[in-house]
């Protein structure tokens, strides 16, 4: 038997064709702050993706295992057909940026999301570690909404080389009136430099992250906030 899947694979072979028939181009939300270009995070990875593999009855897993290679860390992601059974899997060897538990998680977070996208075929619009490497400048993405303080809003409204970001107005937008209300959650809408209007969520959100992601907001490490374009449902 293959190491890498089960003798059979026919019915996990036709579930993971509807997979990639409806899985959905992963966002490129974060920005690498040492190449200073967009990546997809495993955030978006998952939400392109998980939808299309519960509604087809795949399991997902990934977990750490060891290897042999010196100061490395080996993930195994493995699809399961829950119906069936049959199963594939696929083992990525990564270095580990530096002996300690914070160099574990990045790596174990690095590695889940490339060995997912690779075993699903996913896409971004480009790769942000082959762009540095060949020194292409990467595709200019729209810089998230900041809400500045209220001494500064005047400031911004009136100045030319501001971040071309309008503050709130103080009558709520219509888009905010379908936003399912949350305690202790707050709703701002902003606009981007791009022109793009966007809904960023403030307050107690990590309590409701599940709700957030259920209404289309996505969750921006750099940032620390939520946030979802106003036309995204």
């Amino acid at each position: 038997m293959n190491q890498y899947q089960s003798e059979n694979i026919t019915d996990l072979g036709k579930a993971l064709l509807c997979v990639q028939r409806t899985v959905q181009r992963a966002t490129k939300d974060a920005e690498n702050p040492f190449t200073k270009s967009w990546y997809a995070s495993l955030n978006s990875v998952m939400d392109a993706c998980r939808d299309a593999l519960i509604e087809n009855g795949i399991w997902l897993c990934q977990y750490p295992v060891p290897v042999e290679q010196p100061n490395s860390l080996g993930l195994v992601t493995k699809l399961t057909h829950a119906e069936s059974g049959q199963w594939q899997s696929s083992l990525a060897v990564v270095p580990l940026p530096k002996a300690d538990p914070q160099g574990m998680g990045s790596a174990i977070t690095y590695a889940r999301r490339y060995a997912l996208t690779a075993m699903l075929g996913m896409v971004t619009e480009d790769d942000d570690g082959e762009r540095a490497k060949i020194g292409r400048k990467s595709t200019l993405r729209p810089k998230l909404p900041v809400v500045a303080p209220e001494s500064q809003k005047g400031e911004q409204r009136n100045s030319s080389t501001a971040n071309n970001i309008s503050a709130p107005s103080n009558r709520p937008p219509a888009s905010l009136e379908n936003l399912p209300p949350l305690e202790g959650v707050t709703y701002q809408q902003v606009t981007a430099q791009d022109g793009r209007p966007y809904i960023i969520a403030t307050g107690n959100t990590q309590a409701k992250k599940e709700l957030l992601t259920g209404s289309g907001f996505r969750w921006n490490p750099q940032r620390k906030l939520w946030w979802k374009y106003v036309d995204v449902a």
